[in-house]
């Protein structure tokens, strides 16, 4: 009985000794197994309320989607021009009215289904359909006879600019000549989906059907979905049927989604995550003096600015929506506040892009703006409306609506009440026009200042102020239609100053991308579009 005791004794003794090792092992995180495995592991910032690209709205959309999806033209990780993707060529002819696209015989979907021009056609009629109700719909008005069938003119989808010539063959006619053209195809809207995957779920054409789960989901990029863990954090895995999978050296990516950028950089420094969707405002310092080598400030091409609902009554008036614009110090908010190498932005569309130069726009005048107050009836601030500015939670959202609503306290005596909600409920308040002020940003979809200023035709899905002008309109209308580049910069020019002057937007800054990533992520290229080809991605450990 005692040797059996002093043996149990030992045996317990070794096994408490090796749990004790293994507990003080020190774990591997995230970012140590992915750079063994290949596992990218990627901040997202707020969760994603969809994976159907047609119904796609934001930029941190197009990061899940650009990894499950291709069009028809891919971007060089470099600099973003148009490459091969679905299309192995094509052809256009002089005039810029008509493109050819030749398809890979070897496009495939994920399902094993080949992928044909017929399946861009489908697609592109989807995204026209008025009963799905895209909100970039617009983005394909570029296609002859587009806008009519999307606003029911024409019912007839064969007068829409594209036809599949056989099953490897799509020819495209446009309405009016697109510089733009081909970099406007690697946009979300444009990429294909497979219908009758969609068909098997429900009505292809309606908002509500829910295809877009990893159990249902057909795709043709780069990845496949593997799981949409709570309507969160969202798994791909390599897609074994893509044309190219030989080039794509990464296994799979995660991105994981935060609501504060707080939670995000802990996440960083903690090794879950390889790089962050943003860093918070008071961490920047910090690492420009103890960890440099992951700082990230790259350019990028979006504006954060303000939308003002002017279907509410209390900001019908002009006066006092411009009286708000003219009373912004944006040079302490980017110098005080921001510290990331953002630029006061004097216009929606920044300085620069494709060369143009915006009107002299917006200035800090507060006698101005005082001006304006008054004569809106409210000298002084006295009788003025309360307004509400609605954001998404975020720390650096707070700390800019914060300072806003200080210089509109302390300069016009106007009173600012802050309203934050989660990202997904704020989307559907702008859907519904259910806010006065709200805090917006947008990034070009190609590098034009048409990608800006489009937005708001009063006949855009993407404007959400209710405003609406003849002038406007018909001014980005000819800039459609004219060819001669200083001819169309000085009528992108008039019709800016038009939608500044009425201040339904009240533009801040002009984006610069502020985030950490690990040295690991290579092939990893600053963009103006911060768009990111995972192809072209990979990992290494340091």
């Amino acid at each position: 009985m005692v040797k059996i005791s002093i043996r149990l004794f030992q045996l317990f003794s070794l096994s408490a000794f090796s749990f004790f090792l293994s507990s003080c092992t020190p774990r591997e995180t995230n970012v140590e197994i992915g750079n063994r495995t290949q596992v990218l592991h990627r901040g997202q910032g707020p969760a994603l309320a969809d994976l159907d690209p047609h119904l796609a709205t934001g930029t941190t959309d197009y990061n899940v989607l650009s990894a499950l999806f291709e069009g028809l033209v891919g971007e060089h990780p470099e600099d973003l021009s148009p490459v091969p993707g679905m299309a192995l060529r094509w052809e256009g002819t002089p005039d810029g009215m008509s493109y050819t696209f030749h398809l890979r015989h070897d496009a495939m979907w994920s399902n094993g289904d080949s992928l044909t021009a017929h399946d861009f056609v489908a697609s592109w009629q989807r995204v026209l359909t008025p009963s799905l109700g895209a909100d970039y719909a617009n983005l394909l008005y570029v296609l002859a006879g587009a806008e009519a069938f999307h606003k029911g003119v024409s019912g007839d989808f064969s007068s829409v600019g594209v036809k599949a010539l056989d099953n490897h063959t799509l020819q495209v006619n446009l309405e009016f000549p697109a510089p733009y053209f081909l970099s406007l195809l690697q946009h979300w809207m444009w990429f294909p989906v497979h219908l009758k995957s969609i068909e098997a779920v429900g009505d292809p054409y309606s908002r509500s059907t829910g295809w877009a789960r990893p159990e249902t989901m057909v795709s043709n990029g780069p990845f496949v979905l593997e799981s949409w863990q709570n309507q969160e954090r969202i798994i791909v895995r390599k897609n074994s049927t893509y044309w190219d999978a030989q080039a794509v050296r990464l296994e799979a990516i995660h991105f994981h989604p935060f609501e504060g950028v707080d939670t995000e950089e802990r996440a960083f420094r903690s090794g879950q995550i390889h790089l962050t969707d943003a860093l918070p405002i008071s961490k920047i310092e910090a690492y420009r003096q103890t960890n440099p080598e992951v700082l990230r400030i790259d350019p990028y091409l979006g504006t954060y600015f303000f939308r003002i609902n002017t279907r509410v009554p209390a900001l019908a008036d002009q006066r006092l929506r411009a009286a708000l614009s003219h009373s912004i110090d944006r040079e302490a908010i980017v110098n005080l506040v921001l510290r990331g190498g953002q630029i006061p932005a004097a216009s929606l569309t920044p300085a620069g892009t494709a060369g143009y130069e915006p009107p002299a726009g917006l200035t800090y005048d507060l006698d101005k703006a005082r001006e304006l107050l008054a004569a809106a009836g409210f000298p002084g601030g006295e009788g003025a409306p309360e307004i509400e500015l609605l954001f998404n939670t975020s720390e650096t959202h707070r700390l800019v609506a914060e300072a806003l609503q200080e210089m509109w306290r302390r300069d016009l005596g106007v009173t600012i009440r802050l309203h934050n909600m989660e990202n997904k409920t704020v989307l559907e308040s702008r859907r519904q026009g259910d806010y006065q002020m709200l805090r917006s940003v947008w990034i070009a979809d190609y590098a034009d200042p048409s990608s800006f200023l489009d937005v708001f035709r009063s006949t855009s899905g993407n404007n959400y102020t209710g405003w609406a002008d003849v002038e406007y309109d018909d001014l980005l209308f000819r800039v459609s239609r004219t060819t001669d580049p200083q001819q169309r910069f000085a009528m992108l020019r008039q019709a800016e100053a038009r939608l500044l002057d009425q201040a339904a937007v009240i533009p801040l800054y002009t984006f610069t991308h502020v985030f950490v990533k690990s040295p690991s992520v290579r092939g990893w290229h600053p963009t103006l579009l911060d768009h990111h080809p995972y192809k072209a991605v990979w990992l290494k450990s340091p």
